[in-house]
């Protein structure tokens, strides 16, 4: 293994680059504020994040077919999820499960996109916070051989975990958060250092 030192790249100078997908399109969405908490505290590590904010792309249905040409934020996504080392994924949970709107774009990416990737997950509830949503999310990466850290969050009673401004109200809940992005950083690192 490669020599590492405590920041988002390795002692080669690279960069650690990860990439941040929330599954919520509304307007006010919890799971785009925990997203860019943990975008955050990744980058305070040095490492790149970009948010590919499915709000402002349009994706379509997932047909299971391999030409979606007349949409291009398709290849974009697909793009920057294979160039990245790591993902952060954020979702709401809808019925016990993730959203929709993140499966579906999951579905448009296949191995090509996700295989080796090591992700994040997090959910966010508006009743008492549990893992439905996060195991669904990990039994997906692992079927793409993707790699997931241990370290998760669940977001619940998400209406009173932000304050106004967006910031966590609660100390231990942030915490998580330092700890879920130390995690993030050092495991893409370690598993890229290997694969090279």
């Amino acid at each position: 293994m490669g020599e590492q030192d405590m920041s988002g790249q390795d002692m080669s100078g690279q960069i650690v680059k990860i990439v941040g997908i929330g599954g919520s399109l509304r307007s006010d969405s919890y799971s785009q504020l925990a997203l860019a908490i943990a975008a955050q505290r990744v980058q305070a590590l040095g490492a790149s994040v970009e948010i590919l904010d499915l709000r402002q792309l349009t994706l379509p249905f997932c047909d299971g077919g391999d030409d979606y040409s007349d949409f291009p934020d398709v290849a974009r996504m697909q793009q920057a999820v294979k160039a990245a080392d790591g993902l952060i994924l954020a979702t709401p949970e809808y019925h016990g499960s993730l959203s929709g709107v993140l499966k579906n774009a999951l579905d448009l990416m296949s191995f090509d996109e996700l295989s080796g990737k090591v992700a994040g997950l997090i959910s966010v509830l508006g009743g008492q916070s549990n893992s439905n949503a996060l195991n669904d999310l990990r039994v997906i990466m692992r079927w793409v051989h993707g790699w997931v850290i241990p370290e998760q969050i669940a977001v619940g009673q998400a209406w009173k975990a932000f304050d106004a401004n967006g910031n966590l109200v609660d100390d231990k809940l942030s915490e998580r958060f330092d700890q879920f992005a130390q995690s993030l950083v050092e495991n893409t690192r370690k598993l890229r250092s290997v694969a090279v």
